[in-house]
């Protein structure tokens, strides 16, 4: 997301696409061979938890590694707003959503996920992974020390004071997404589950309405730039898809308990490889 839209437009032209030399045109078919099966993967766990950009994105830059980071990154959140917006689908049609409060949370977001992205060219984000990390153990520990934390949802409807608090963190956990990324869908969930006193299946169900809008939002600056490999973008995103549907339902299946679980088990992956970024030598 750092390349400008001149540096994106000269390696890829007006298309988005890579140089088309025989090179890479023969290799087209083994690369969706690898990136769709990471797709999959990767929509199965966005839609259960949250967290597929840890497999998807790590796999775009080892399969694509002339591609900029900005055309991985818009890649990559095309991908996920196909797979996430599947996933609602399935969640919206068998569970009672509070529409009220994730519309006002997922319109702030979109604005702070694009604010976010534009702040990238001003203040560098390494600046900002000492403190993700910091959060992330405080909500790990607050998550463990509490064995009934999400067990039971209140089922209460919105108020006005928790659209208010819903518009506010939403605008701060998009402008976040937006500027740094990794970890947004956790901090979704522990939102929802810790101000809105949601079960963790309901919470992961409406991460989902906020995590859309700031992949827009991400959108909204990246294709302009001409920084998405549609003929990358589009199979993973239908692959994505299925894969969305089947973490869905698994998630449902599998109840409060498992998400539960899963979400613990993402935080730790996403705190270890933060922390082995940070330390590493």
């Amino acid at each position: 997301m750092r390349a400008s839209a001149r540096a994106t437009k000269c390696n890829y032209g007006a298309s988005g696409r890579m140089p088309p030399s025989p090179k890479t045109v023969s290799a087209m078919p083994t690369e969706l061979f690898v990136l769709l099966p990471l797709a999959f993967v990767s929509g199965l766990i966005n839609a259960a938890v949250g967290g597929g950009g840890l497999i998807q994105v790590p796999g775009l830059f080892a399969t694509l590694p002339q591609a900029l980071p900005a055309a991985i990154f818009g890649t990559d959140k095309l991908t996920a707003a196909m797979g996430l917006s599947s996933a609602l689908r399935q969640y919206a049609r068998r569970m009672k959503l509070p529409w009220r409060l994730l519309g006002a949370s997922a319109a702030a977001a979109f604005c702070g996920s694009y604010l976010g992205a534009r702040a990238m060219y001003l203040l560098p984000a390494t600046w900002m992974r000492p403190l993700v990390i910091a959060l992330l153990a405080i909500m790990l520990v607050y998550t463990w020390l509490r064995p009934g934390f999400g067990e039971l949802d209140s089922g209460r409807t919105p108020t006005r004071r928790d659209i208010t608090l819903g518009l506010l963190l939403g605008m701060a956990i998009g402008f976040y997404d937006g500027f740094f990324g990794p970890g947004a869908g956790s901090f979704l969930i522990f939102m929802f589950v810790r101000f809105f006193h949601f079960d963790f299946l309901r919470a992961s169900a409406c991460a989902k309405v906020v995590n859309v809008a700031t992949c827009l939002a991400a959108l909204v600056f990246l294709i302009p730039a001409d920084a998405v490999l549609y003929h990358f973008a589009i199979p993973m995103g239908v692959v994505g898809m299925l894969g969305s549907v089947v973490g869905a339902r698994l998630a449902m299946k599998g109840g409060n308990t498992w998400i539960r679980r899963a979400f613990v088990v993402l935080a730790l992956s996403l705190l270890g490889k933060l922390v082995w970024e940070t330390f590493r030598v």
